[in-house]
């Protein structure tokens, strides 16, 4: 029994220091903060200050950089491509394939219908033809999508392509058969270069140094052929019409009041108050 008393009253071995850890501590609960609303809305203003003077530039930047691609990404032109894979189709249909019911999309003047108008500003006579349109409308009708959308690169292309065959139909002779694109090229030239364009005195030098070398470039390339007996002739009506075309949709566009963000958002509001 002394034994054991003793050996009570030995001193506990202390912990090496290798694995000594301070205690935790506990924590002590603090009593709960209650805030008016106006002291909620200065320290939440205080917070966001402190974080915009807290953030470095490049911070900013890379959040810019971010939010411009996520923007591009949602705007990435499609519509272009699908014009482009319908002619290429149209093309290796009439002229590989050999489809005869392709022929019935040319525009015979002599007996028109009232699609040919449309379909045969996706036909083309030959690869050359095919290729240099297709490098304008690709150039100049993604420039159209991307400023307006798929929706207005579509309309212009098909109005400003059936304007010029109805242009060339009621100007060239009964014996013609018109086909190609170049009307529609010279119209999204012309739309494309209107939407981007200010008084800026800096875009009219712009417009006047560059617009008379593209114009001509593209006289050269992009053709509307016309077929008058057995030969083939470039449709010059159709460029001039086309981009006439082109212009005079732009002037009516901008004519159009369309309601601002503003607007709609008042007028739901109003249909929502109506309802309740």
């Amino acid at each position: 029994m002394a034994a054991q008393q003793l050996l009570l009253l030995l001193p506990l071995p202390l912990p090496s220091r290798t694995f000594s850890k301070p205690l935790p501590s506990l924590p002590i609960p603090l009593p709960a903060l209650r805030l008016s609303s106006s002291a909620y809305a200065a320290r939440r203003r205080d917070l966001l200050r402190s974080l915009r003077c807290g953030m470095r530039r490049s911070d900013l930047v890379a959040d810019l950089e971010l939010a411009k691609d996520k923007q591009w990404q949602g705007r990435r032109p499609n519509g272009i491509f699908w014009i482009l894979l319908l002619n290429v189709g149209i093309y290796v249909a009439d002229h590989l394939f050999q489809i005869e019911h392709i022929k019935a999309m040319y525009l015979y003047h002599a007996f028109p219908s009232w699609f040919q108008f449309v379909t045969s500003t996706f036909c083309h006579a030959n690869w050359n033809h095919l290729s240099s349109n297709l490098f304008f409308v690709y150039i100049f009708g993604k420039l159209v999508e991307e400023e307006e959308g798929s929706f207005a690169l579509w309309m212009s292309y098909i109005l400003t392509g059936a304007g010029s065959n109805l242009i060339s139909w009621l100007v060239l002779p009964t014996s013609s058969v018109s086909l190609g694109a170049s009307g529609a090229v010279f119209g999204l030239f012309t739309i494309s270069v209107l939407v981007k364009m200010s008084w800026d005195w800096r875009k009219i030098l712009e417009v006047l140094i560059l617009g008379q070398f593209v114009v001509d470039k593209v006289m050269e390339a992009a053709r509307a052929t016309t077929v008058t007996g057995h030969s083939l002739q470039v449709n010059n009506i159709a460029h001039l019409s086309g981009a006439l075309i082109g212009a005079a949709l732009v002037f009516l566009i901008n004519r159009i009041p369309f309601p601002s963000d503003g607007d709609r958002s008042k007028s739901s509001k109003d249909t929502r108050e109506k309802r309740s």
